[in-house]
């Protein structure tokens, strides 16, 4: 099966696939500026990012399964779904390292002004929720069309 048929088929591989590519681009792009930014940051903070955006990445991927909120009776479009579950995932990565971030955002834009907050990144993590959500419906497809039965295998 050549790449080109793989991707007009909807699947759950290629979504988390896609997610895990592009959240590791974007982990990979964080790991190689921060030392330039913040010279003194710890290489495990470094890493932190780049794992933490390659599992971002995959977790997006994953939520294309839900295209409907069962308990809200609400259609779920990528759209919607996608920047929801970036900005939670960010948010979370904010509470465990603030330190970190706030000496990075300090840096970043000084103290002075609302830019130095850490909940930017909650923000941030919207925006590229949203294009890695994008990415993976466009590419593998969303909904139950991705879970194949096993049969078909």
């Amino acid at each position: 099966m050549s790449l080109e048929n793989a991707l007009q088929r909807p699947s759950m591989v290629t979504r988390i696939g896609i997610g895990k590519a592009i959240g590791f681009v974007v982990g990979l792009l964080g790991f190689v500026i921060v030392p330039s930014i913040v010279p003194d940051a710890q290489p495990m903070f470094r890493w932190a990012i780049l794992l933490w955006y390659t599992t971002f990445g995959a977790i997006i991927g994953v939520y294309g399964v839900f295209t409907y909120h069962p308990v809200l009776k609400l259609p779920m479009p990528w759209w919607f779904r996608a920047p929801i579950v970036g900005a939670w995932l960010n948010f979370v990565l904010t509470l465990f390292i603030y330190d970190e971030l706030k000496a990075f955002m300090t840096v970043m834009f000084d103290t002075s002004g609302n830019l130095a907050s850490p909940f930017w990144f909650v923000f941030e993590g919207a925006i590229i929720g949203l294009m890695i959500g994008y990415m993976c419906t466009r590419y593998g497809g969303e909904g139950k069309a991705t879970v194949r039965d096993q049969d078909t295998i």
